[in-house]
């Protein structure tokens, strides 16, 4: 397993994704292409872990959040950027989607959520913004950035 392993395994999300307009609507399709609990889903979490082990996901901490963007932009992903975080009963700083913004919430506590999400897909659509919120425990979020596209206010 290495961080090549991650991006053959990531690879399918960004190939389904392609050519769809991004939004809530792509949630239910999501979940079952790429359902939680499924050998993929499981694949995913392991390499998320081992990772965040070896330093190559989440290499970066502020504000109780661990964090890294994994793969820039490119055309093998369809133009998106991943980014994995790693958050634990916390709220991370708001920000804003310009092209809309795609998650897999991967909980390691049982009952842990992502902005209402336990475990599965939760899609933003383009020009959406919060402050994303993980309660109930700890979980790795992977963001599927169009263009890597993802705004920070302050």
């Amino acid at each position: 397993m290495s961080v090549e392993r991650l991006h053959d395994v990531l690879q399918p999300v960004t190939q389904w994704l392609a050519d769809k307009a991004i939004g809530p609507e792509l949630t239910e399709d999501l979940n079952a292409s790429f359902a939680a609990g499924s050998d993929w889903y499981q694949e995913v979490l392991s390499l998320c872990q081992q990772g965040t082990a070896e330093g190559w996901v989440c290499q970066y901490e502020a504000g109780g959040i661990k964090y890294g963007r994994v793969f820039k932009p490119s055309a093998e992903l369809n133009n998106f950027s991943v980014d994995i975080v790693l958050m634990n009963d916390v709220v991370g700083p708001h920000h804003a989607h310009p092209q809309g913004e795609v998650d897999l919430v991967l909980p390691l506590t049982v009952g842990a959520a992502f902005d209402g999400t336990s475990e599965g897909w939760k899609v933003y659509p383009p020009e959406s913004a919060h402050k994303p919120t993980v309660t109930g425990g700890e979980a790795y979020v992977i963001y599927f950035l169009p263009n890597g596209e993802i705004k920070f206010t302050r």
